[in-house]
Formats: C-alpha cells, sequence, structure tokens
C-alpha cells in the first residue's frame, strides 16, 4: 500500500511538473513574438514580452538618424529589398511594419483572374516563411490605402485579401496582421470589420487629421478595436493647398513644416486614446512627390531638415540640439508664390531670399530651377523627378541672385537648399510660368 502510494505521489509530482512545464512554455512566448492585448479597452501591443509603443516613420533610409531621434519603428510599403532593410533595421534597433502590396480593388480584371491570384498568394507565402523569423519584423500591413467596396462583383477581391490574411494567421501566428485605407471612411471600415479578420487598421491621413479624433469617437459604437496611423504629415497639395492661376501647388517653406508637423502632432495626433498602438510621421528620408522636398525630412545627401528636429520632440519629449537655417520667404522680381509670377523667356530675374530674423548666415546657398509636368500626366503627385534646367546663377549680394529664365513655355520651379554649418538644410521652391506672347515669339 505505501509503495503505491509513493508510485501514485510520483506520479502527481510529475503531472505537476508537466502542467508547469507546459504553462511555463506557454507564456514564454518566442523573442520575435508580436501580439495585442486588451484590457477593458486599453490595447497594448507586446513584443518580446514587454509593451512596445511605436514611434514611428515612414520611410526605409536614415535609421542611424531614426535611433537617435527616439524612433524606434519603420513602415514600408513594398518588399523590395527587403533583406536589407530587415538587416538595417535590426542593426539599429528597429522595428519594421512590411507592407505586402496588393492591387486596388477596382481592378477586377486582376481579381477575376484566378492565375493571377495564385501566383500572387504564392509570393506572398514565400516572403512571409523566408522573414517571419526576422528579430526586427514587427507585423504585416497587407496593402496601402485599398478601398473596401460592399458590391458582389468584389467578392473576389475579398476572397484574395482573406487567403492572404488568413496565409499569415497560420504560417506565421507571431505577427499581427493590419491594412491602411486612406482617411477615416466609415463604409471601408464597416467592410474591413464585417467582411476581413485583420488583428488592427492602419490610417494614412494628412489634412483631415484634424477630424480623426471626432471620427473616432463618432464611429466607435461599431468599431472599437485597435489601431495606427501609418502615415501622418504636413498637408499634402490635395489638401485645399492653395495653387497658381495656372494650377501649381504652392509649397511652404522647411521651416513652416516644420512647425506644421509639431503643432499638428500636438493638436490632432490622439496620442493617448487606449485605442491607439501608435503612429508613422511621413517621410523619412527623401521622396519625389509633387516635388522632392514636399514631404521630405532629409535630402537626397541624407541632410536633414528642421521637421527631424520636431520629430524628436515628439518622440522624446525634448527639443533637439541640432540647429537649422530658418527661412522666411522667396522673392522673384519682388513677388511671391501667390502673385502669380508670369515671365518671359531668357527675361533677366532676380531672387532673393529672406532668412526670419536671428538665423545665422548660411554656409552654402545652392538654387535650382525644374520644370514641372504633373499637368501633362493629369497627376499632381508625381513621382518621377524631372531633370533640372541648365542655369547660370549670378550671386549679386548675399541671399541675391539673377538669372535668365528658360526658353520654353510652361510651368517651373525655382528650388533653393541653404545649409548652414553643421550640415543642416531649409529648403524653399517659388513656381512661376514661361509665357510666349505671340507666334513670332515662338519661332
Amino acid at each position: 500500500m505505501g509503495y503505491i502510494s509513493v508510485k501514485i505521489g510520483k506520479l502527481f509530482m510529475l503531472m505537476a511538473l508537466f502542467l508547469f512545464l507546459g504553462c511555463s512554455r506557454k507564456e514564454n512566448k518566442p523573442e520575435a513574438h508580436v501580439y495585442i492585448e486588451n484590457k477593458e479597452g486599453k490595447f497594448t501591443l507586446y513584443r518580446a514580452g514587454a509593451p512596445y509603443q511605436i514611434k514611428g516613420a515612414s520611410g526605409f533610409s536614415e535609421l542611424e538618424a531614426l535611433k537617435e531621434a527616439g524612433g524606434n519603428t519603420i513602415r514600408i510599403w513594398d518588399t523590395v529589398g527587403l533583406s536589407s532593410v530587415l538587416k538595417k533595421a535590426n542593426e539599429n534597433g528597429i522595428a519594421v511594419i512590411v507592407g505586402l502590396s496588393l492591387p486596388e480593388s477596382q481592378y477586377l480584371s486582376f481579381y477575376d483572374d484566378q492565375a493571377k491570384i495564385d501566383s500572387q498568394y504564392k509570393a506572398i507565402k514565400k516572403t512571409i516563411n523566408i522573414h517571419k523569423k526576422d528579430p526586427a519584423l514587427l507585423m504585416w500591413c497587407v496593402g496601402n490605402e485599398l478601398v473596401f467596396p460592399v458590391r458582389p462583383k468584389y467578392h473576389n477581391f475579398y476572397k484574395a485579401f482573406n487567403d492572404i490574411v488568413e496565409l499569415i494567421h497560420q504560417d506565421d501566428p507571431d505577427h499581427p496582421v493590419t491594412t491602411t485605407v486612406l482617411n477615416f471612411n466609415q463604409k471601408d471600415i464597416f467592410n474591413i470589420r464585417m467582411r476581413t479578420d485583420i488583428d488592427l487598421i492602419s490610417f494614412n491621413v494628412f489634412g483631415a487629421i484634424k477630424y480623426f479624433k471626432k471620427d473616432l469617437k463618432d464611429f466607435s459604437w461599431f468599431w472599437n478595436g485597435p489601431y495606427l496611423i501609418t502615415e501622418w504629415g504636413i498637408d499634402g497639395p490635395w489638401d485645399g493647398t492653395r495653387y497658381t492661376a495656372w494650377g501649381a501647388y504652392i509649397e511652404p517653406t522647411s521651416t513652416k513644416k516644420a512647425a506644421q508637423y509639431k503643432e499638428r502632432y500636438d493638436q490632432y495626433i490622439p496620442a493617448h486614446d487606449p485605442r491607439n498602438l501608435g503612429s508613422f510621421i511621413f517621410f523619412w528620408g527623401q521622396k519625389q512627390e509633387t516635388t522632392h522636398t514636399w514631404f521630405s525630412l532629409f535630402d537626397e545627401h541624407g541632410r536633414k531638415t528642421e521637421s527631424v528636429s520636431a520629430a524628436t520632440a515628439i518622440w522624446t519629449g525634448k527639443e533637439g540640439n541640432d540647429t537649422f537655417p530658418k527661412i522666411n520667404y522667396m522673392l522673384l522680381n519682388k513677388k511671391g508664390a501667390y502673385d502669380n509670377i508670369i515671365l518671359k523667356p531668357n527675361q533677366p530675374v532676380n531672387a532673393e531670399l529672406l532668412m526670419e530674423t536671428g538665423s545665422l548666415k548660411p554656409e552654402k546657398v545652392e538654387w535650382e530651377i525644374y520644370p514641372e509636368d504633373w499637368y501633362r500626366k493629369g497627376n499632381v503627385n508625381n513621382l518621377v523627378r524631372p531633370a533640372a534646367v541648365s542655369t547660370k546663377f549670378n550671386n549679386t549680394a548675399d541671399l541675391q541672385i539673377t538669372f535668365n529664365t528658360p526658353l520654353k513655355e510652361g510651368p517651373y520651379r525655382l528650388f533653393v537648399t541653404v545649409t548652414n554649418r553643421n550640415g543642416n538644410i531649409a529648403t524653399s521652391n517659388t513656381p512661376f510660368y514661361i509665357a510666349i506672347a505671340d507666334n513670332n515669339e515662338k519661332k
């Protein structure tokens, strides 16, 4: 009887140990495990067992500068060069939300072609399984700014989308799945919730960020899940930005953009919302979109604009130590961008740059003229940077030059980049139009 009792006792001890080890294995998730916890409406993102608050930037370059500024996450749109991006991110302690690009739902010819769907599925499956254990990976984003319609003809789009989401949940359960929508559209959110199984919704919001808090509150009766703001920033050209008589959008100076980034975050980003897992400033790097400076926090040489300092203040709560040139505005023949500057071919022009009071004298001033071709393509967000117009600039005084205008009729911009002693820059540009008066002048 005693022997049996000892046997039974040992059996219970082994069972208890087994259960303990089993529970321990269940609780000690892999280092790469990322998940979202919901405690009474308070959503928390966990990474490697600890809460992780995203301080993000949309972009894939200047990662050392991102780390120095206090950022910890980037968001990319596709898988081009993904291995290199993940490696560089990991070296800098930066997490990555990886975009899996999909055709927009309106492309029914794609979604009605099973061969194309199968090919896309296989390519994404391969990507998932190659990179799912990468330590820099934070989550997957299926598509960018997709529209989620309700009509039956989009059935194949939803099936393809959901198959990819299910694939990720099965092959890589350690990383959440999101998708992005443009602005806060109740129809999109309704259809995402009712017809998909993603883990959180992400928003790209620019001018409409002013209404974002109210939009969230007004629709919380239907959807009150976690979210990210995967793109936010200054007004885009599409956000009611003023434009010239010929349709050229007027871009603020980099100095004014820096102030708008900080002001916009403080006033409109719901940083303390218990549903908000973080936000991504746009654009960390240099990007051609309408102009090569509009959204760029850096130039193509990696030089910082003052908006990097604004991002530092947002992420750390402290102003950075960097100093930046501060541009007030630019004049062409004593006229500003809002004056609709129309000039003749080969006309001598005086350009003058006005710095803010107290701004130190720049170390270097670079002038360039670029033609504009957005009107030909019917796309204000022209993503191809045109070639600069070969122009001779003559310095006449500090921050003043003269030049002769281009010979060809059409819209142009005069750009200036000002560099200070520590290599930081400020940028400004002014649109102008070359008009040929009559047929004789055209000859």
